[in-house]
């Protein structure tokens, strides 16, 4: 089967029905038409519809090796350096027609199975560990083009240093081992895009303590027991004006409680091995593979930030500010650092043993850890710029009744009508504000974890002898 298109997404995604809950109600009837996700439903169906579209086929697309269909690109293991650039361009390409802000558009859980594919190897000859179970995972899914969610976070219960020494009886655990499968019980977070995805994937993070929360398996969003507790909509069916971006991109993030949910033995690929499953995260592709997507998808996001800053400015016309230019300057700034470090990755990629082209990590952790300071900053920047203009947003009803001649002439600025002006106001607002706008800065601040740990694991990482070296050599000169 090859790629997909948008109405195969809809309807597969309609079709599972999973068990979601919503304001204290389960979600009835075609996930695809409930006001809370139709928007980025409808957005990821235009996303699917793009890979089959003459225009984006050759860099949306490639050919499978083992049944001769096109299938997508976020699939693609690399093993040349050009595989690399195929991929980032294949992710840029779906990041711009969301303005980078699905952090958890389809790509990237793809790309992290390619990358749980491409370290099989990690598990051969280990104790309750099945490569082949992955690998079969991985080539079901990248031939049927499945959607997934991940979920790998403990709830957070006690977070401190010790909480090793409690008896952790919330986050998801193995109960039991039967010989149909895995019985599991307990909760995790944050499954972004719960509930409307053909399979979600659990995984271990590193650091467990026990082997009940060692383990790494994909199962069907359906599987019984399963249920994904959602916060709070942020769309609701608002109108396209009155919230541009939460009315077509909130992903909803979930809570996903497993209530004695039967993993079959083939959907296993990793339990009850500690060692394992932390050499799997540690050593494995995970991180610059999954890096590599992300750092590809802020940059986009950081364009789309700059376009809305350079609007604002223009179509108030405060550009001849010395403040002003500073303030763009930091997003521009921000933005070609990140194009740098992402390309800089790619220049120093070296291929492994398995012949798999890997992205040099440290340039990547510094963007990610870059980026996580940066954006809290770079929206601030767009409020400062855009003042009460954020402020003085009326709704499109608004403009629509008797009183809308009056607001198009006093909300005017140069040649934009009021309704125009405020479309680009709402959208800043919407971004920077809005309830969607502040999870999208609290998303970005902790993007792949805490921002403290991500800086201590590049002191940790990073090579020091060079500089060290050079300032050897000239104390030996002095």
């Amino acid at each position: 089967m090859p790629a997909i298109s948008g109405d195969e997404y809809k309807e597969r995604v309609d079709r599972i029905n999973a068990e979601v809950w919503l304001d204290g109600e389960r979600v009835a009837g075609r996930i695809s038409s409930h006001p809370a996700f139709k928007g980025v439903v409808q957005t990821q169906g235009e996303l699917y519809d793009l890979q089959l579209h003459p225009d984006h086929t050759e860099e949306l697309t490639f050919t499978s090796d083992t049944t001769g269909n096109k299938i997508g690109t976020s699939y693609l293991i690399p093993k040349t350096k050009e595989d690399l650039e195929k991929r980032r361009k294949m992710i840029q390409c779906w990041a711009r027609h969301s303005g980078g802000l699905l952090g958890r558009s389809p790509d990237y859980m793809n790309t992290v199975l390619a990358s749980f594919a491409a370290s099989a190897d990690l598990l051969k000859g280990e104790t309750n560990c099945y490569p082949d179970r992955l690998l079969s995972i991985y080539e079901e899914a990248r031939e049927q083009d499945l959607t997934f969610t991940h979920t790998f976070v403990n709830p957070q219960t006690n977070r401190g240093k010790l909480a090793f020494l409690d008896e952790d009886v919330t986050n998801a655990r193995i109960v039991r081992r039967t010989k149909a499968g895995l019985i599991i019980q307990g909760a995790k977070l944050l499954a972004t895009q719960g509930g409307m995805t053909d399979q979600i994937i659990v995984f271990s993070a590193p650091g467990i303590q026990e082997n009940a929360h060692a383990y790494g398996f994909s199962i069907p969003s359906n599987t019984k027991g399963l249920k994904y507790i959602c916060r709070e909509s942020f769309s609701n069916g608002h109108s396209s004006y009155n919230s541009p971006l939460s009315s077509k991109f909130d992903e909803m993030d979930t809570v996903v409680i497993f209530d004695d949910v039967l993993v079959p033995w083939e959907r296993v690929f990793l339990h009850d091995n500690i060692r394992a499953a932390d050499n799997f995260y540690k050593k494995g592709k995970f991180v610059p593979f999954t890096l590599h997507q992300i750092i590809s998808r802020q940059i986009v996001k950081l364009e789309f930030l700059l376009g809305i800053a350079h609007q604002i400015v223009a179509t108030i016309n405060i550009g001849d500010y010395q403040h002003v230019q500073a303030k763009v300057v930091e997003i521009i700034k921000g933005l070609e650092s990140l194009k740098a470090l992402l390309h800089y990755s790619e220049c120093q990629a070296e291929m492994d043993n398995n012949g798999t082209m890997v992205p040099s990590v440290e340039p990547l952790y510094v963007a990610i850890n870059q980026t996580q300071e940066l954006y809290p900053r770079l929206i601030e920047i767009i409020q400062l710029l855009g003042a009460s203009g954020l402020m003085t947003i009326p709704q499109e009803e608004t403009f629509d009744s008797s009183v809308g001649e009056e607001l198009n002439h006093y909300l005017k600025a140069g040649d934009w009508k009021g309704k125009d002006r405020v479309a680009l106001f709402r959208l800043a607002w919407d971004l920077t504000m809005s309830s969607f706008g502040s999870r999208q800065t609290l998303y970005e601040r902790f993007f792949f974890g805490d921002p403290i740990r991500i800086s201590q694991t590049i002191y940790q990482m990073y090579d020091e002898k060079p500089s060290i070296s050079l300032v050897s050599w000239f104390l030996k000169e002095s």
